[in-house]
C-alpha cells in the first residue's frame, strides 16, 4: 500500500513539473522551483563577475545594450530583470544565467563583425534561460543523484558549487566549456533564430557567424561523440531547418535592422595597445628620460 501511495504520488510530482518550452514546443521535467533557479542564477552572476573586468568602451557597450534590449523584449520573458555586462577579455564566449544575467566577452565580437552576429550568440545565450535549460540539468543531476529535494542548494557550498555552475552552463569538462547537453544546444539555436528574427535582425547572419566560428575554432575540441555540443556541421545542418520559420517573422516585420552596426574593432585594438604604451616623456635639462618613465 505504501509503495502504491509512493509511486502515485511520484506519478502526480513529475506529471505536474512537466514545463513546455516556448517556440520549440518541447515538454520538460524541471523539479527546481523558478524562484530558487533565479536566486542561484543571480548568485553565481555576481560571484563570477568579481572576478572579471568590465570593459569601459562606451560605443561597444552601448551597442551591446541595445541588442539585448531588443532581443529580450520579443523573447517570452520580457519582463524578466534582464542585465548585461560586457566584460574585457580575449576569450571567445557569452553566458546568460537563470534572473536573465547576460555577460558577453568582448573576445567574441571579432567572431560576430556586427550586430546580427552579436544577436546570434546573445539571443542564443537568452534561449537557454528561457528554456530553463539550467533548471532542467540541475534536476537531471538530482534525480542521478537520488536527491529529490532542492532546498539545501547554494553556492556556498563548495560540493554544490560545481554542479550548480555545470548546470547553469559555466562549467567547465575536457578543458572546453561543456554546459548543457546536444539537444539542449540545438533547441537554444532554435529559439535564438527567432528571437533574433523577431528583433529585427537577418536570421541568415547567424550561419555566417557560425561559419567564422568553426574556421577560427578549427580542429581544436573533442569529437561530437565526446562533446555535449554538436559538431559544426551538425548545427549548421539544424540552423538551415529552422531559418525558414525565422525568415517568415523576420519578413513580416515593419522595421528591420538587416546585419546592423559593424564593429570596429581595429581601432578599439589601436586605442588599447596606445594605452598600454606610455606617451614617451620630453626631456628636461639635466635629468635623464629613463628617470622620467615609469
Amino acid at each position: 500500500m505504501r509503495k502504491r501511495f509512493l509511486f502515485i504520488f511520484l506519478s502526480a510530482l513529475l506529471i505536474t513539473a512537466c514545463a513546455t518550452t516556448p517556440v520549440s514546443n518541447r515538454s520538460a521535467l524541471i523539479l527546481i522551483p523558478k524562484s530558487q533557479e533565479v536566486a542561484l542564477g543571480k548568485q553565481s552572476y555576481n560571484q563570477i563577475l568579481e572576478k572579471e573586468k568590465e570593459s569601459e568602451d562606451e560605443e561597444l557597450n552601448r551597442i551591446v545594450q541595445r541588442v539585448a534590449k531588443r532581443i529580450t523584449a520579443v523573447s517570452d520573458m520580457p519582463k524578466l530583470d534582464w542585465e548585461v555586462k560586457l566584460i574585457e577579455s580575449d576569450q571567445k564566449n557569452a553566458f546568460a544565467l537563470p534572473g536573465g544575467k547576460i555577460a558577453i566577452y568582448t573576445g567574441i565580437l571579432e567572431v560576430a563583425k556586427n550586430e546580427a552576429g552579436l544577436a546570434t550568440v546573445m539571443s542564443h545565450e537568452i534561449a537557454h534561460v528561457i528554456a530553463r535549460h539550467g533548471a532542467q540539468r540541475m534536476t537531471q543531476q538530482m534525480l542521478l543523484q537520488g536527491a529529490m529535494l532542492s532546498a539545501g542548494l547554494s553556492m556556498d557550498n563548495s560540493k554544490h558549487r560545481n554542479l550548480i555552475l555545470s548546470a547553469l552552463g559555466v562549467g567547465v569538462l575536457y578543458g572546453f566549456s561543456l554546459p548543457f547537453s546536444r539537444s539542449h544546444e540545438s533547441e537554444a539555436d532554435q529559439i535564438g533564430l527567432i528571437y533574433m528574427a523577431k528583433a529585427g535582425y537577418d536570421p541568415h547572419e547567424a550561419l555566417n557567424f557560425w561559419q567564422r566560428f568553426s574556421k577560427i575554432k578549427g580542429d581544436n575540441g573533442p569529437p561530437e561523440w565526446a562533446s555535449t555540443h554538436p559538431a559544426d556541421a551538425t548545427r549548421m545542418q539544424g540552423l538551415r531547418g529552422y531559418l525558414s520559420r525565422a525568415k517568415y517573422s523576420y519578413q513580416n516585420l515593419n522595421v528591420k535592422y538587416g546585419l546592423g552596426e559593424t564593429f570596429n574593432l581595429d581601432d578599439i585594438k589601436k586605442q588599447d595597445e596606445a594605452k598600454k604604451t606610455p606617451d614617451r616623456p620630453e626631456p628636461v635639462p639635466g635629468v635623464s628620460v629613463e628617470t622620467l618613465g615609469p
